[in-house]
C-alpha cells in the first residue's frame, strides 16, 4: 500500500512540475483589433436580422435552404463577406428587393457548399 502512494505521488509530483514549465502567450490587444472584432460583430448581427424576417426566411425556405443552416453559415463568414452582403442589402431600394438579397445569400451558399465549407444542399458535391 505504501508503495502505491509512493508511486502515486512520485507521478503526481512530475506531473505538476511539468505544468509549471508550459508559457503563457500574451499580446497587447490594438485599438483597430477591438474596432475591428465589434464591427465585425455589429456587421454580423445586421445580417441575422435581416435573414430573421419571416418574408426572407419564407424565399429561403422556398430556395431549399434549412433555417438551421443558415445562422452556422453566417457564423462561418469572414469580415468581408458579410460585409458585402450588408452593403448589397443596404443598396436596395428601401422595402424593396428581397429576392436580390436572397440570390446574393443563395449564391454564397452554393459557393460555400462547392468549396467543401458548408454541407446545405444535398445535391452539391464539395471538390474536395
Amino acid at each position: 500500500m505504501k508503495s502505491i502512494q509512493k508511486y502515486i505521488s512520485v507521478f503526481l509530483s512530475v506531473t505538476l512540475m511539468s505544468m509549471s514549465f508550459t508559457s503563457a502567450q500574451a499580446a497587447m490587444i490594438s485599438n483597430d483589433m477591438l474596432i475591428n472584432r465589434v464591427q465585425h460583430s455589429d456587421a454580423k448581427t445586421e445580417l441575422l436580422q435581416t435573414i430573421n424576417r419571416s418574408d426572407v426566411k419564407q424565399q429561403l425556405l422556398n430556395m431549399g435552404v434549412r433555417q438551421e443552416n443558415i445562422e452556422s453559415r453566417i457564423n462561418l463568414m469572414t469580415h468581408e463577406e458579410i460585409a458585402q452582403l450588408n452593403q448589397q442589402i443596404g443598396e436596395l431600394p428601401a422595402g424593396g428587393d428581397v429576392l436580390g438579397v436572397l440570390l446574393v445569400i443563395f449564391i454564397v451558399f452554393v459557393i460555400t457548399d462547392i468549396i467543401g465549407a458548408t454541407d446545405i444542399f444535398p445535391f452539391i458535391k464539395p471538390v474536395n
